[in-house]
């Protein structure tokens, strides 16, 4: 592999690791939240999948970096620099919004008529990824 590709490579995978970590909470309470009540699943089923939406950010970047890359208006170290700490943001990000899902899940089932509320928190926490990633479109 050569050097240059680390910082998009880091971008993708760490994006891809919150994403996983995300999900994999929020559809873990989805499911045993499913187990309980009789309606509503898509909706358990749409929380549990937002996070999901970081690793498309680091794969967006991921191709924009290698593109800049290869086209000599983005340096190794600085490919690295941004890979590594967006990477690391869309990671907590999806993280932590895997674990409001989860919660949002488990309180939505108790009272349906929040959950527009819950979808609202996870759009906040959407909101710190979208940051990153667009401060990364800047530097790049």
């Amino acid at each position: 592999m050569d050097f240059a590709m680390i910082g998009p490579a880091l971008a993708l995978s760490l994006g891809c690791i919150g994403s996983a970590i995300g999900c994999g909470i929020a559809s873990m309470a989805s499911h045993a939240v499913m187990s309980r009540v009789e309606e509503n699943h898509g909706q358990f089923i749409g929380m549990a999948v937002m996070p999901a939406s970081q690793s498309i950010y680091g794969f967006v970047l991921m191709i924009l970096m290698k593109n800049n890359l290869d086209g000599g208006s983005l340096s190794p170290m600085t490919g690295v620099g941004i890979g590594l700490f967006v990477g690391l943001a869309l990671l907590v990000s999806s993280a932590y919004q895997g674990m409001c899902a989860a919660s949002g899940i488990q309180a939505s089932a108790k009272q349906p008529a929040i959950l527009g509320k819950c979808f609202a928190t996870l759009g906040i926490i959407e909101s710190f990824a979208l940051f990153a990633f667009v401060f990364a479109l800047i530097l790049i």
